[in-house]
């Protein structure tokens, strides 16, 4: 990347800007809706202490929407968006968000594609405009398309020797066997080579619509300016998605462990089973649970029981995951061969305490203390308040939640992480899967 002037400025404007949050993470944050005179909503919160507008906005379907033997499109295609647009070839586009120090990135996930956007006031209605032609205009030349392709296939070919991504694509397989999210996000090197510039043109206009929108605006720009700049941005993209139906499905109840044998000094293991869906009211009650668990770093059960008392792993956690469409308990650790099997016992044993016991008092607070005490961190940069607030936009959990996350925190008591542990913990269920050379442990399949 060239240092151009406007480089520079733009970095020393993001320094400033993170320096000013850091001092007012216990200020509110006031998030306006604003809806353009053609229908498009968008979550705006003003900040006018520095120059600087950030965007970010996601569409609904992902890389779950690949068609079968087109995986990858998703993928591909959002690498795409930004080389290329309107009348400017890749090389123009980009020259041209760089001369106006502008950040305009595509990713692709799984259950969404997203966009983040970030640029100075004094250039926002050109940089407004490269993201429109983005949008609506974007070229897909040869050239482009090539370039992609040869540094996706690399990536793909790369993951294909990642022991974690192995033992996360066989957890999959086991975990959802024949849904879409067991298709690599990637794709393979067969339907990558295969992809053309229609299928990832047609993609981009059927997923990339109005109707499955969100957007969430912060920084120095006002809700009339916005709502004019939404319709000029977006107002083209198709009003309505045909996006097919996806079947939201249960985690397989079938325990299992598989091994793949690889010749390596430790083993990774990937284990869980059926979660629990975010509009679940026993979600937050979970995730505290899951903080004492395997989600709270050097405090939880599982580091104090795997790592700090027998020293059979460095790191060892769990979370819940949940998808659009599955809902999803995993946890991980690295631990050497001859060790897989104490580790796995340990945890097991860990997993069966809790559900039969709960947590103590003090794990509750300890828990809420450092749940509530971090979550004004999530919010000190405007590219963390949008990338938050859009998230907060798919999940529909309402424009007030960040008022009262806090308090749903703690509201939890230790009955209801005991009622919780004990419908949802089942260490006799996980399904296990191991890439490494495991001593003492043989592949089951419990039907």
């Amino acid at each position: 990347m060239r240092y151009t002037a406007g480089n520079i400025v733009a970095a020393l404007v993001l320094t400033l800007a993170s320096l000013i949050f850091v001092t007012r993470v216990d200020a509110a944050v006031s998030i306006q809706e604003v809806t353009s005179p053609g229908g498009i909503t968008a979550w705006l919160v003003e900040e006018h202490a520095l120059p600087l507008v950030v965007l970010e906005a996601s569409w609904k379907g992902g890389t779950l929407q690949d068609p079968e033997g087109k995986e990858g499109l998703a993928y591909m295609m959002s690498a795409l968006l930004d080389e290329g647009a309107g009348e400017m070839d890749a090389q123009a586009y980009q020259s041209r968000l760089e001369e106006l120090a502008v950040d305009i990135g595509f990713r692709a996930s799984t259950d969404n594609l997203t966009l983040s956007f970030k640029t100075l006031t004094e250039n926002r209605d050109q940089a407004f405009d490269l993201l429109r032609l983005a949008l609506n205009e974007p070229r897909f030349d040869e050239e482009a398309v090539e370039r992609i392709r040869r540094q996706l296939l690399v990536a793909i070919t790369r993951d294909m020797e990642s022991p974690d991504r192995m033992a996360a694509e066989a957890w999959y397989h086991a975990a959802l066997p024949g849904h879409p999210y067991t298709r690599p996000s990637k794709g393979t090197l067969e339907t990558v080579a295969a992809l053309t510039r229609t299928d990832l043109a047609a993609h981009q206009r059927m997923l990339m619509t109005r109707e499955n929108l969100n957007i969430t605006v912060v920084g120095d720009i006002d809700a009339a300016t916005l709502a004019t700049l939404l319709d000029e941005t977006f107002g083209k993209l198709d009003a309505v998605s045909s996006l097919p139906e996806i079947e939201t499905v249960k985690v397989s109840a079938a325990a299992r462990l598989e091994i793949i044998q690889r010749e390596m000094p430790q083993s990774i293991v990937l284990f869980g089973h059926e979660g629990l869906a975010r509009d679940d009211e026993d979600f937050i009650p979970a995730y505290v649970m899951n903080y004492v668990l395997g989600g709270g770093g050097f405090s939880s059960r599982l580091m104090t029981e795997v790592r700090e008392k027998r020293g059979l792993a460095y790191s060892v956690t769990s979370y819940f995951y949940p998808l659009a469409h599955a809902s999803l308990f995993i946890g991980q650790v690295a631990t050497q061969n001859t060790r897989v099997a104490e580790s796995l016992d340990v945890i097991k044993a860990e997993l069966a305490r809790l559900a039969q016991d709960g947590i103590t008092d003090e794990e509750l607070q300890d828990a809420k203390t450092y749940l509530t005490g971090s979550y004004p961190l999530r919010f000190d940069t405007n590219e963390k308040i949008a990338g938050q607030l859009v998230a907060i936009q798919d999940a529909e959990l309402g424009i007030d939640y960040i008022v009262k996350r806090n308090s749903l925190i703690e509201a939890v008591t230790v009955e209801d992480i005991r009622r919780v542990a004990a419908r949802l913990l089942r260490p006799d269920d996980l399904i296990v899967t191991i890439v490494g050379q495991p001593e003492g442990l043989e592949e089951t399949a419990i039907e």
